[in-house]
Order: structure tokens, then sequence, then C-alpha cells
């Protein structure tokens, strides 16, 4: 019988103790499934495997509610399997010497265990390695789920002896698919009692960012919003006064982190300043420091624009003076004024070139001493050695240049920094051209 949602359930006083939606909507079967054709569509090899009961350690990486942990499930029904469900967030090691034991007697009956770590990212190393000689003589088959990059969140050793699965999020259709599922579905949905408006159908949708998880809550918040009195039917205004706000997909201690400012930073150097105000923004409305954020603008005006525009550094730096000053909200705006002048900026990348070639020498080349009229003299015994001997003052030179061998012997002629033809660096290049002639000249005589 179809629980009654809209009516208070068993009488008055009575608390709603049943699943939420989207418990109540996990697929039960790999047809059901919405999503991931290319792991559990009727060809896929992964299907194929778990249906012929051949399938070893698994790591299901992807963004949340895409059904990582619905995978798992049904991997451990097909394979006719015990699961063993813990979330590293909160197990510890005797929850897990509890279900190794378990699944010692049960391998001794001939039953697989499959053991279900929920955020696997969380375990330390220590608990991960606790794992591995189980996983390795076959008394528990690990299925991982994890929205954090394995190659960096996962021990080697345990990575090795599993296969990784990359899991998308749901496309638009898919999440519609989850909605219409859940709102016809008469014995785990709302049996077609509920409508829902195209466009707040459509809001929904776009909110949930290819959440199917999101997507039925904000559904069932929608539902249970409505009075018993009034019709059930689900309006923009419904949706719009029961989830308030879109819930940012940015997790700014994850790799979601490192992939947003990576995107910054690339559409500052590539000279776009519309992505770049929205890669800002993405990360500004998700929580990051806003001071990191002035930090690595303060990185791109040097990295990637450099003495193309000598002035944006100096806005970079002033730019994350305001935010320190103001704070926020109000050191947004400096942030996004800083952002769209880096990224309508000439680019050079030439100072960058240039220190790293310097720094390739340091490291590879002799350290040989100063020359000695650069070095300084400040007693009478390093004047009687020659220190600062035949020094010449560029000031009594016309033009305030004047040649001298300044790198060490070995690397005479050497050139670092070779300046582009953009913006300052135009100016910058044709005074060192004359320098540079100058003394190519002098070293010939």
């Amino acid at each position: 019988m179809q629980q009654d949602l809209f009516g208070g359930g068993e009488g008055p006083g009575k608390e709603d103790t049943s699943p939420p939606l989207a418990a109540r909507m996990r697929p039960r079967t790999f047809d059901e499934f919405v999503g991931q054709p290319h792991l559990i569509g009727p060809d896929a090899a992964l299907r194929r495997a778990v249906e012929n009961g051949r399938f070893g350690s698994i790591i299901l990486w992807g963004p949340p509610g895409v059904g990582k942990t619905t995978l798992a499930e049904l991997i451990a029904g097909v394979s006719h399997s015990q699961f063993a469900r813990v979330s590293a967030v909160s197990a510890g090691v005797a929850d897990l010497r509890k279900i190794i034991e378990e699944a010692r007697a049960r391998r001794k009956l001939g039953k697989r265990t499959i053991l279900f770590i929920d955020e696997i990212h969380r375990f330390n190393k220590s608990q991960q390695d606790a794992i591995l000689p189980v996983v390795e003589d076959g008394t528990v088959t690990l299925i991982g789920a994890t929205t954090e990059n394995p190659s960096f969140e996962v021990n080697s050793a345990l990575l090795s002896r599993s296969r990784v699965y990359v899991l998308n999020s749901l496309s638009d259709e898919e999440v519609k698919l989850v909605i219409d599922r859940a709102l016809a579905e008469p014995e785990r949905g709302f049996g077609g009692e509920v409508e829902l408006d195209e466009d707040a159908a459509a809001a929904m949708v776009n909110l949930a960012n290819g959440d199917a998880r999101s997507a039925l809550n904000m559904l069932e918040l929608c539902v249970l919003s409505l009075a018993p009195d009034e019709p059930k039917r689900v309006t923009v205004e419904i949706l719009k006064s029961a989830v308030q706000r879109r819930s940012v997909m940015f997790d700014k201690s994850g790799d979601m982190h490192y992939d947003t400012i990576s995107a910054l930073h690339k559409t500052v150097r590539g000279s776009d300043v519309d992505a770049s105000l929205y890669w800002l923004a993405r990360m500004l409305e998700g929580g990051e420091d806003p001071l990191y954020l002035a930090r690595r603008l303060i990185r791109m005006a040097t990295e990637d624009i450099g003495l193309a525009d000598p002035q944006a550094l100096v806005l970079a730096i002033a730019a994350q003076q305001a935010v320190h000053f103001m704070g926020m909200p109000e050191g947004a705006l400096a942030l996004a004024e800083i952002t769209a002048y880096l990224a309508a900026a000439p680019k050079s990348n030439a100072v960058y070139a240039a220190f790293s070639r310097a720094k390739a020498d340091v490291e590879q080349t002799r350290n040989d001493p100063v020359p000695e009229h650069l070095r300084n003299a400040p007693t009478g015994l390093m004047k009687d050695l020659g220190y600062g001997a035949g020094y010449k003052y560029a000031h009594d030179y016309e033009g305030g240049f004047v040649y001298q061998q300044n790198l060490p012997e070995a690397l005479e002629g050497k050139v670092y920094y070779e300046p582009t033809n953009r913006g300052e660096e135009l100016k910058i290049a044709e005074r060192l051209a004359e320098r540079r002639e100058i003394a190519k000249k002098a070293r010939r005589l």
C-alpha cells in the first residue's frame, strides 16, 4: 500500500520515519539504473564481468549523486555477495575487524563478501594498509567510492590491486528521467499524485547540477512543503521557496578546488575575460578563501603577464590589500576587477622562462666566484685583493649603459631573457637589442 505523504502518515502526532525519496528510489536492477552506460549498459565490460561473477576489487570515482553507492549495492546483489558497508568518516578498526572475521567464515562456505568503503579517500594510509592483506588474499572484494582522484588519495598498493571506474555527472535528460520516475512510481514514489509544472521541472533539473540525489531531495522537499489542503502541484514559486538557492558544486579542499583554480588560471592566461570571471565567481560562491585567490592572481600577474604590462603586478598586490582591508563580500569586486584586468592584459611569460633558464644554469653548471669588479670592498684588505677593481659606473657613460662581463666567465654572453613584441615588452626588446649589440661588439675586442 502506498504511504500517505500528505496526510501525516499514521495519524496526529506520529512522526514520519520512512526513508527519504532518494533512498526509496534506488534502482534495484542494472536496467533501472540511470546514467553511466559505459559501465552498466548491456554490452559494458563491467556489467558483463559482474553478471558472470568474475570481477575483482573496484574503485568508483565520480561526483556526488551519480550512483556510486547504488552501483556497489547492485554489484553485490547481482553477484549474490554479502554487502558490508562502512563509511570512512566514522568506521574504526573494530568495525573492519568484525567484517573481516565474518568474511573469513563466509568464505569457507563459498560465499563472497563485498566490503564497500564510502568516501575511501578519508581513510588514512595506515587504515588503507590494514585492509590490503584481506583484499590481496581474496577474503573480501573491495569496492571503494570516492569523489577525489584516487591517484592521489588511495595508496598505490591498494590502487594497483583495484580497477578504477569513472562515473560522470548525469545529463539534464537523465536527471529529468529520474524525476519523472519518482513522480510516477506507485510504491516508492508519488504514484502520479503529484503534478510538477514544466518550468519547475526545468528549474529543478538545472539546480541539480547532474546530481540525481539532489534532484530527488528537492522534489521531496517541495512536496512535503505543500499543505494537506493544497493541490498536489509543484510550481516554480514553491521550488524557489523550498530550495532558496543552488548548492554550488565546489569542494575547496578536494579535486574540484584544483580543477577550478586551474580553470581560472588558464582562462586568464588565455585572455578570456568572461570565462575568467565565471570561474572566479564559482570559487567565491563555493566558499574559497579570497586571500588564496588573491595570491594566485598575483602569481598570474608575474607568470603570464610579466613585463608586457608591469602594472599588472602592482594592481594585483593592490587587489590583495583591498581584500585584506575590506574583507568579504566587498572584497569580491576587487578580485573581479583584477581578474578582468589580468585577462585583458597583453601576455608574456618571458621573465618566467628567463628565470627558469637562469635557475637551470645555477643548478647544472659550476658556481664560479663573483667577478672581482662586481664585489663589494668595504675594507682595505678587500681593496688590496682587487675587490671592485675595474668596475664601470653606468651613469658615467652615454645612455647610462656600458658593457661589462657580469656573468661568470663560463657563462659569458649567455642570454636568458628574450622579451616578446607584446605590450611594454616591445619597448624593452628594442632597448635590449641595442645594448646586446654593444655588448657583442665589446666581446669581440
